[in-house]
């Protein structure tokens, strides 16, 4: 027997019993009527308590108590405390999702079955130009008005990307974009954005470097191979003869040049940057760009006047070998492209805080303004056929931004057209130190 039977069974008792004792057989009938209505009228408070709790649909305030109906508010309650955990749960699970949006590296934006947009996070609004309170609720194609994204968003099929230009792209500064659209829901549209100009401009720079490479090969492979055949089918004299031999060690001499140069960069690029172990003093970083830049001038038959100030008494930590290569490029460049009767000057001086800055000066031709940016790219030349008559293999420049970046310092280029250049590394703190005993004779030291 259930408690709920039970229940009922004992108030027809009780009133059945106090019935009998009041009045007999007629009493016992009336008490257990009297009985089985009180039981009833309990039940129905009971029953009416449980049902206005759950239609307040609230946690709190559910009704205690035994019996059938408390247990079924103790039922109750504990469903609803599962299902506010479920909710609290997915609430946080939903806040969590957005945050990931709208902190996204991405652009999202979400667009209705109309084609109108619905909501966008910050990356969204910076890639496509978006603003909240003139933008919301607008068709996404007349807001990205490029043709290749709008054929791309009628068509319909989104199994790729579509690369465009960003709004906001311009000649002097180019933005490129990757939009990939993905249909959801009835009809909606999840529309991702991400920035590919770096990857746009890394792939330009592997074609434009493979293509250099390779013209810079051909060009003396061309000259050696001309040679070789002319000296194969000619009857030459020993002079001729003589000058075509000098010729082709120039260009393979050359050759040699620009693999040394690109096996330095492919180290550089591939290596950790150097410790703090190995020192050499300022002093003999000079001595030896001195005597190299003098012997280039007497090569090239230029008069220049080459000034190297007297370094102060510190020590630079790295690669010994590295610093000297990139002071040595500097150097090199100034006496090439500097006219016989100017200067070349290059000093070592104490900056703020601790830094050391390398500076070398000409009184060249002078860089315009829209070429120092890119003046440390790959190849890159303001004027071809008078570098290759300078000799250089136009990787100069790289090797020393690469050399000053894993050394924690920086280059610094200044020019004006027809004035000269500077050129500064400036090294880190960290990268310098007062000169030991043992530096100070010039060689390097390892600590």
């Amino acid at each position: 027997m259930t408690p709920r039977a039970f229940g009922f069974l004992l108030f027809l008792g009780g009133g059945g019993g106090a019935g009998w004792l009041v009045d007999a057989w007629p009493g016992a009938a009336l008490g257990v009527a009297l009985g089985a209505a009180l039981w009833f009228a309990l039940d129905a408070v009971a029953a009416a308590r449980v049902l206005r709790w759950l239609e307040a649909g609230q946690l709190r305030g559910a009704p205690t108590g035994g019996g059938w109906w408390g247990r079924l508010a103790a039922r109750a309650r504990r469903g609803l405390a599962t299902r506010e955990e479920r909710a609290e749960d997915a609430e946080r699970r939903l806040h969590a999702f957005l945050d990931a949006i709208r902190n996204s590296p991405n652009g999202v934006v979400l667009v209705d079955a109309r084609g109108c947009i619905e909501w966008f996070n910050q990356t969204a609004a910076s890639h496509l130009g978006l603003e909240l309170q003139r933008d919301l609720r607008q068709h996404v194609t007349h807001l990205l008005r490029d043709p290749r994204f709008t054929e791309y968003y009628h068509a319909g099929h989104y199994a790729g990307d579509v690369a465009i230009d960003a709004p906001a792209s311009s000649a002097s500064r180019p933005r490129r974009l990757a939009v990939h659209v993905h249909p959801y829901g009835e009809g909606r549209r999840l529309l991702l954005s991400r920035d590919v100009t770096a990857l746009e401009q890394a792939e330009t720079m592997r074609r434009d470097f493979v293509a250099n490479v390779s013209h810079e090969i051909r060009t003396p492979l061309t000259v050696l191979s001309g040679f070789v055949e002319t000296l194969q089918t000619l009857e030459l004299s020993r002079e001729e003869r003589d000058r075509y031999l000098g010729m082709m060690a120039q260009q393979t001499q050359r050759m040699q040049m620009l693999v040394a140069d690109l096996l330095t960069l492919s180290r550089l690029e591939g290596s950790p940057p150097p410790g703090e172990g190995e020192w050499i003093a300022l002093q003999a970083l000079l001595a030896q760009c001195e005597q190299d830049a003098r012997a280039l001038a007497a090569a090239q038959g230029k008069a220049l006047r080459l000034g190297f100030a007297p370094a102060p008494p510190l020590a630079l930590g790295g690669a010994p070998g590295e610093l000297q290569s990139a002071l040595s490029n500097l150097v090199s460049n100034a006496v090439r492209y500097t006219p016989s009767g100017g200067a070349v000057e290059v000093q070592a001086e104490a900056g703020e805080g601790g830094r050391v800055v390398l500076s070398v000066r000409d009184t060249g031709p002078g860089i315009a303004p829209e070429h120092l940016p890119r003046l440390t790219e790959r190849f890159y030349r303001l004027d071809r056929s008078r570098s290759r008559e300078t000799g250089g293999t136009g990787l100069g420049l790289a090797i020393v931004k690469h050399v000053v970046q894993r050394h924690g310092g920086e280059l610094r280029i200044a020019s004006t057209p027809g004035q000269g250049s500077t050129f500064a590394i400036v090294l880190p703190a960290a990268r310098v130190r007062a000169v030991p005993a043992e530096v100070q004779a010039g060689t390097a030291m390892r600590v």
